[in-house]
């Protein structure tokens, strides 16, 4: 999937031309949320037609940060809908696709099944091993951009959205709920 040429041409962009402040949201984040966009999905059984809109979507769902960090769904929608149609997607099928970029946004609200495994696949790291190494990165995001001022005010900001944030898809509730738990007890233990 990867090598559709309508992937690359994003993967090249955010590769190249995204901010070098953007620490979590960067190429490294979008192929995470591709590869446990696929793994949910093989496990949910979605059909091949609609994995390769969901992981087109995957490639696409934070493009929009290449211009700016605030709203970037809706700016991911519009690349997509500028660049797509060459690759001769259907008006249906970007549609769909847009769906499942904004079914990212924060709080999400999936409608679909697509939606509902992006969704599942953009915050898979809460409930990983390698949760504290990836929050890190986004610490370190939201700090150079300003969004927070100390690590005690990220670790109640972590907090909260981690009581806020729920699973959809019955993988990721079978797969990540438990170590989301612990995650969260861990973090609570950090605040002072």
């Amino acid at each position: 999937m990867l090598k559709l040429p309508e992937c690359q041409l994003i993967l090249n962009k955010l590769r190249n031309e995204l901010s070098a402040k953007l620490f979590y949201h960067s190429i490294y984040h979008t192929l995470d949320v591709y590869h446990s966009a696929e793994s949910i999905a093989i496990e949910e059984g979605v059909s091949d037609s609609d994995m390769k809109l969901l992981l087109v979507g995957a490639i696409y769902h934070d493009a929009g940060y290449l211009k700016q960090n605030n709203n970037h769904e809706e700016i991911s929608c519009i690349i997509a809908r500028e660049y797509l149609p060459l690759y001769h997607y259907s008006k249906k099928d970007i549609d769909i696709i847009c769906g499942i970029i904004m079914a990212t946004k924060i709080p999400q609200t999936p409608k679909t099944h697509l939606e509902e495994i992006i969704s599942d696949a953009d915050l898979n790291y809460l409930g990983r091993t390698d949760f504290f190494e990836i929050g890190e990165y986004l610490y370190n995001e939201m700090l150079a951009f300003g969004y927070i001022n100390n690590r005690d005010e990220w670790n109640k900001i972590q907090l909260n959205f981690m009581l806020q944030h729920h699973y959809f898809t019955a993988t990721a509730i079978k797969k990540n709920q438990s170590l989301k738990e612990k995650n969260l007890k861990e973090v609570q233990l950090r605040i002072k």
